[in-house]
């Protein structure tokens, strides 16, 4: 066994008895126990890896260049991981951006899902929903009293608008028009789900712009507008 192993297990084993004999006051040489055990871990690790490089028998410029690029990635990953919601944000703003009415941002507030949606170019705030697991673009509309989708989005939707009977009338900016009553499966805005809810098909032609209603926003605990800005809460 190398001289080198012989040290590391001494001082192991000397840090373990320092431990043992220090349980109760919780200190050693000044360190809390366990930033005390840390740091001889920290100190036996660097150690066996130095003494890897050494025996290696590289250069000692390119070793250190391969240390710092290590050191860089890892430096990437931790930053990463504690910028993790921001740079959250900045992703889910970007493709707010590029997709209209995806969501602004997704949170938790108490406990509760919640989502941030952005007003759109039309001055209305706009939501992607998932209908039946379905991308459905609609306007937030709180003066209607259900979620209205148009022919072509409820299509989309996997609904069979062509066997459909539109006997229930309706108000739109257009007009008073017909509908369909139905119950989609799932409606999901962002991280709110509500499942088995009633909705509305419009007849076709009769509805350009899907809305979503207040039988899913009356299901919310609350929600509020700050600005340019609609925040959802489940």
């Amino acid at each position: 066994m190398s001289r080198g192993l012989w040290i590391i297990l001494v001082v192991i084993g000397v840090a373990v008895v320092l431990l043992m004999l220090n349980h109760d006051s919780g200190s050693t040489l000044g360190f809390i126990n366990e930033d005390f055990a840390n740091l001889i871990w920290l100190g036996v690790l660097a150690a066996v890896i130095g003494a890897g490089i050494l025996r290696s028998g590289h250069r000692f410029g390119d070793m250190a260049r391969s240390f710092g690029l290590w050191v860089l990635i890892v430096l990437a990953l931790i930053a990463g991981y504690q910028y993790r919601y921001e740079l959250q944000d900045f992703g889910n703003r970007v493709t707010a951006g590029l997709i209209p009415g995806s969501p602004l941002m997704l949170g938790v507030e108490d406990g509760r899902p919640t989502v941030t949606l952005d007003k759109g170019r039309s001055g209305h705030f706009e939501a992607r929903l998932e209908i039946n697991g379905r991308p459905v673009h609609a306007v937030v509309d709180t003066g209607a009293t259900t979620t209205v989708l148009s022919a072509e989005d409820a299509r989309a939707a996997g609904f069979d608008v062509v066997s459909l009977r539109y006997t229930v009338p309706v108000s739109t900016a257009n007009g008073i028009t017909n509908a369909s009553a139905v119950r989609a499966d799932e409606i999901a805005v962002g991280n709110i789900v509500r499942r088995d809810m009633p909705i509305l098909i419009a007849a076709p032609g009769a509805l350009r712009q899907s809305l979503l209603g207040m039988n899913f926003i009356g299901s919310l605990s609350g929600f509020d507008v700050r600005g340019d800005r609609m925040i959802l809460r489940d």
